[in-house]
């Protein structure tokens, strides 16, 4: 970013002065706009920061699915064990 220069208008107001490479007048606006629109934009280290945060959050939902289902899966397999076993049992039972 460029550096800003401060300057007061005639009404009192603080501006920023912004200079190009040749020294003249780039851009000038007022302390109360510029800030605001310092204060609207995310800095580097904001933008990496909400972007681990996302990640770590996404990582965590996935996790927590595979968790889930493999819980699901537990059940179903001890479900099904135990219908075999008890239609085994019956079976034997029948037999004799």
């Amino acid at each position: 970013m460029a550096k800003r220069t401060t300057h007061r208008s005639t009404a009192g107001k603080k501006l920023y002065a912004v200079r190009d490479s040749g020294g003249q007048f780039k851009d000038i606006q007022t302390y109360e706009r510029a800030h605001r629109a310092d204060l609207a934009r995310k800095s580097k280290a904001e933008k990496t920061a909400g972007a681990k945060k996302t990640a770590k959050k996404a990582v965590k939902a996935v996790a927590k699915k595979a968790v889930a289902k493999k819980a699901v899966a537990k059940k179903t397999v001890k479900k099904a064990v135990k219908k075999v076993a008890t239609k085994s049992v019956k079976k034997t039972a029948k037999k004799r």
